[in-house]
């Protein structure tokens, strides 16, 4: 491939080098061809067939290279071949030459472009996939843009070959008929200048702005198709109605009404949504308890011979649940309504685009709105696992409620939440078994960061069973047991309780999206645009039940843009950025990370260097007990942009946050590592890194060259 590369690189070099060296460009003006045309046109009535090979062959190098002249050759072949005959021509000479220099672009450049700034293109790579052939038509009728420019951009695109050769044959017409045109009038014409008068450039304006005009016409009876079945109300009761209380809906309706809008929030269950009740708050209140514990165990590692604890588990889920009433009030009723929300406790039923009807216990009203936001959350998913029902299985919504510490916990699932809890439960005294089908826990992450925790889990007494497959849930002689399957040998599993921790899946039951019709993504999600927007341009959904990421920052994150575009959309509508998305395990090592990892970066063809620091060299770490762990740096090769980051070890989730803000403004390696961290803090590592990468960047060559010079400078 870099062979091909390096020879169609030296071709067209050596065709630009001879067009320039020779002087060709003289031959290509309109002077030149006044003075030819008399020749040109002998030669044509003499050679008909050959003198439109000849013409089609040079307009469709002058095209394909980029070189300049193309105007001329458009005026030349009106003034050799007239009107009709001259468009024919040249619409499919210049067509083909703008294919095969997009062409060209994309084979020399496509890669190493995707390899520098491979999210940013993906990012307009689903753009041109969504409206590519539109954008290229309206800059095809405005002669303002320069073609060729037009031709090396969208060939760094991923825009279909054939999408492109036929839009650009339909969109250069009109500028090419009336180009042509004006060469059937050679003789009268002065300047290239005397051709695009200020008329005739509005003129084109105008037309490159039909497009846009034309799709506002076709959205608009788009969207009076979808509302047809509806009748629209003539006045609203809210500006916007939003279905779901948990981080999602709760910073939907705190926008709206900070910026004043009416705003109904409705509830059926616990305000604060699953982040509050069974998510967030509750399992980090559990793992300070089981870190507490854990650390104590190493009491003689700090120069502590003896530390013991007593504990009852009843204790420690009651203090769970006084630390979710703590934090209650920040998203308790009392605070939004003092904010101007108009909170309902009920049952929540869209029953057309503009009504939502609300059952409580008082009855049943509907209310109207011009907008409505969805951000109805996610469930635990519970697999179709033979005997399930014999089993009583706990999930992340009910592990709360348990009082007595399970003898043997049986963890269905080696992700985020079943590897948190698992560890949880170890440190309390439960005698663990993880399940998991893949080969490794944490599957989205590297293997070394996998392995990482994997380690710790077998320290402390965790039995991993991974690559295992859930058959079959048993009951024998009063004794449960999981029926697995690994590598085609059947393996039975005893426990007294299980969690089932497999994922979330979204809630797009009960509340009427059905009956609307509203689509659903092939996950099982509610189908959003960029904007957060439903099918329905009023509709829209954020969190959870919208997905693709499942974390209660990016829930509160979506719901920014679903409030702001459900407000203002008519006006300005904005793009949900996932270009930086940080997360978190709070295992223990903690397990962060931002943007690439060395698994994503490969899958999706991104070339990449990597810096590692490992904390085993970091004092604090080592003052602190907990000299274990690494930073990893992903960044384009041979620059410090950051890619990607992945943090193992103590605090990882809090040191994260230099890197999330590195990435969300651009800044590179240099400059954090031109910035003071406090000695002695965890912070450090993120410099260090930087620095790991620092050295790497340096020449030998230059070092050696400078150790010579301090030499000479002693004498």
């Amino acid at each position: 491939m870099k062979v091909s590369k390096t020879l169609l690189l030296v071709v067209i070099a050596v065709f630009l080098a001879a067009f320039f060296m020779f002087d060709l460009q003289h031959y290509l003006t309109l002077e030149a061809l006044k003075s030819k045309q008399a020749v040109i046109e002998s030669y044509r009535i003499t050679h008909p067939r050959l003198a439109i090979f000849i013409y089609s062959l040079i307009y469709i190098t002058v095209t394909g290279l980029s070189l300049p002249g193309a105007t001329v050759l458009t005026l030349a072949g009106g003034a050799v071949f007239g009107l009709f005959w001259g468009s024919v021509i040249v619409s499919f000479a210049s067509t083909i030459g703008a294919t095969l220099s997009f062409l060209a672009a994309r084979f020399l450049f496509r890669d190493a472009v995707k390899s520098r700034f491979g999210s940013r293109l993906q990012e307009i790579d689903e753009g041109v996939n969504r409206e590519g052939a539109f954008y290229l038509f309206t800059l095809r009728l405005i002669p303002l843009f320069p073609f060729f420019l037009i031709n090396l951009a969208m060939g760094l695109t991923a825009l279909k070959t054939r999408t492109f050769y036929w839009v650009s044959q339909v969109g250069m017409l009109a500028g090419t008929v009336v180009y042509v045109n004006a060469g059937t009038q050679l003789a009268k014409l002065e300047s290239l200048s005397g051709i695009v008068s200020p008329g005739l450039l509005g003129s084109f304006v105008l037309l490159g702005l039909f497009p846009l005009v034309a799709q506002k016409m076709v959205l608009a009876l788009k969207n009076k198709k979808i509302y047809e079945p509806w009748l629209k109300p003539k006045r609203f009761d809210n500006n916007i109605i939003v279905i779901g209380a948990g981080s999602g809906g709760l910073v939907t309706a705190y926008i709206a009404a900070a910026v004043k809008a009416k705003v109904t929030l409705i509830e059926k269950h616990k305000m604060g949504g699953d982040c509050l009740n069974n998510g967030c708050v509750p399992s980090k209140a559990l793992i300070r308890s089981a870190r507490w514990l854990a650390q104590l165990k190493r009491s003689q590692e700090f120069g502590i011979k003896q530390a013991q604890a007593e504990f009852e588990f009843a204790d420690i889920m009651t203090r769970v649940q006084s630390i979710i009433k703590t934090v209650e009030p920040h998203d308790s009723v009392e605070r939004y309504t003092q904010l101007g929300v108009d909170i309902i406790l009920g049952e929540a039923r869209i029953i057309s685009p503009w009504e939502v009807q609300v059952t409580t216990d008082a009855g049943v009203q509907t209310l109207t709105t011009r907008s409505i936001v969805i951000a109805a959350g996610a469930s635990p998913l519970l697999p179709p696992i033979p005997g399930m029902d014999k089993i009583n299985p706990l999930t992340s919504d009910t592990i709360w409620n348990l009082k007595a510490l399970p003898k043997r916990l049986l963890v269905l699932g080696g992700g985020p939440i079943g590897c948190e809890l698992a560890q949880c439960f170890a440190r309390f005294g439960s005698e663990v078994t993880v399940v998991e089908q893949a080969a490794q826990l944490l599957g989205r992450e590297d293997p070394e960061v996998s392995e990482a925790v994997m380690s710790r889990f077998k320290q402390e007494g965790i039995d991993l069973r991974l690559e295992h497959t859930a058959k079959e849930f048993v009951l024998k002689n009063g004794e449960q047991f999981l029926i697995t399957d690994h590598h085609g040998a059947s393996v039975n599993i005893p426990f007294d309780q299980v969690l089932i921790a497999l994922g979330r899946v979204a809630n797009i039951k009960d509340y009427g999206i059905d009956a609307l019709n509203i689509t659903l993504s092939p996950l099982n999600t509610i189908a959003t645009n960029a904007f957060q927007e439903t099918n329905f341009p009023n509709i829209y959904a954020c969190g959870d039940v919208a997905g693709p990421y499942q974390f209660t920052h990016t829930a509160a994150h979506q719901a920014w843009y679903a409030a702001i575009n459900a407000l203002f959309g008519q006006f300005k509508k904005f793009r949900t950025d996932y270009s930086v998305i940080p997360w978190a395990t709070f295992t223990d090592p903690e397990v962060a990370r931002v943007g690439l990892n060395e698994r994503d970066a490969n899958l999706q063809g991104i070339a990449y260097d990597v810096s590692i620091y490992n904390l085993d060299d970091l004092d604090r770490a080592i003052a602190d007990g907990e000299a274990h762990g690494f930073v990893k740096v992903l960044t384009q090769p041979g620059r410090d942009k950051i890619l990607g980051v992945t943090l193992v070890g103590e605090q990882a989730g809090d040191l994260i946050a230099e890197f999330v803000l590195a990435m969300k403004h651009g800044i590179g390696l240099n400059k954090i590592l031109g910035t003071i961290h406090i000695y002695p803090t965890l912070a450090e590592a993120n410099k260090y890194v930087a620095g790991v990468w620092k050295r790497k960047q340096s020449s030998q060559t230059l070092l050696n060259g400078l150790k010579c010079f301090h030499t000479w400078r002693r004498g």
